[in-house]
């Protein structure tokens, strides 16, 4: 089957071959702090976003520097999309000094805000007011940049969430409410936790609109971003996109996912992979051949690597600073 090919006007070719090599970073990347997490060479929790990263690389390529975003605990895609190092993040994650937060944030709370990445957030739904926040200083000093606030599933739940689009409709924010659906909060099926078919459909009640993605597909995931980045640039307020996802791994790395199945695993790994998509399409197209997928599957790998050679090589944070960036 041929893939549909249509690109935002702001992607060119070359750039979509850069954002394949920027998903198997990302995957690579949870999938190295997985394989520390079980060494026991990293501490604290993870939530990993292996399988995902068509959504965050699919956003982030309509963003400019100055556009904002928060993320969610789930949110080292989100970052590397952003324009995040991977080597800082990696000596964030393992405690460094070199890292994002000085060694002291960890998987959790990262962030840049030389590249608009807010910060992650650990509490459920809790970035989605700060995103709001954010949208409402662009407005008030016209300063241009849109927010987008990533959250899960389970956060649609949440009442930051509700009392946040609110808000952001009836005050016409430059803000995107990017819901990654990836069919399961924490343990439990998306089925199990709402009563309609699509969280989009919420939009309705705010007067904004809503939009259903396949989070898999990233020419979906950039032509939805396109337009609502236009439209909240254009003045005319927030979007809702729902981008309809999964995750390989558990929720975190103490899930042991006995609430599904191996075969409905295998079927997504299979049939609906967001990197063998890209992929696909690109040999297709005649961008790549397969063995320079190879290469830049390869290089991608080694900034991986690199990244972790940086992060333990990097020092702790010393005991004089235990006070430091710290505030009540």
């Amino acid at each position: 089957m041929t893939v549909a090919w249509k690109l935002p006007e702001m992607v060119t070719e070359e750039k979509l071959i850069e954002l394949y090599h920027q998903m198997w970073v990302i995957r690579f990347f949870d999938e190295k702090v997985d394989e520390f997490f079980a060494k026991g060479m990293i501490h604290g929790t993870t939530h990993l976003c292996v399988g995902q990263e068509a959504t965050a690389a699919g956003v982030g390529a309509l963003l400019t520097k100055e556009d904002k975003i928060t993320g969610t605990h789930r949110g080292h895609g989100q970052c590397i999309a952003k324009g995040a190092e991977a080597s800082r993040m990696m000596a964030e994650l393992f405690g460094r000094a070199t890292g994002y937060c000085k060694g002291k944030g960890g998987s959790m709370h990262i962030a840049d805000l030389e590249t608009g990445n807010l910060g992650a957030n650990g509490i459920v739904g809790g970035g989605i007011p700060i995103a709001v926040g954010a949208a409402l200083t662009s407005k008030m000093k016209n300063l241009g940049y849109v927010t987008v606030s990533y959250f899960g599933d389970g956060a649609s739940n949440e009442g930051s969430f509700h009392e946040a689009v609110n808000m952001a409709s009836i005050w016409n924010l430059p803000v995107i409410f990017f819901c990654e659906n990836n069919q399961y909060g924490m343990s439990g099926p998306v089925k199990e936790m709402v009563n309609i078919e699509n969280i989009a459909d919420r939009a309705v009640g705010y007067g904004i609109p809503g939009v259903v993605v396949d989070g898999n597909n990233i020419f979906d995931v950039m032509l939805a971003t396109e337009e609502a980045v236009n439209r909240a640039k254009r003045g005319e307020g927030p979007t809702l996109i729902e981008a309809k996802t999964y995750r390989y791994k558990g929720h975190s790395k103490s899930d042991g996912k006995k609430y599904r199945t191996r075969e409905e695993e295998m079927d997504w790994r299979k049939n609906r992979d967001c990197i063998q998509f890209l992929e696909k399409a690109l040999i297709e197209k005649g961008l790549i051949t397969v063995e320079k997928a190879r290469e830049l599957e390869a290089d991608a790998k080694k900034v991986i690597e690199d990244a972790v050679e940086f992060a333990l090589n990097s020092p702790h944070p010393s005991m004089d600073t235990l006070e430091e960036d710290v505030y009540a």
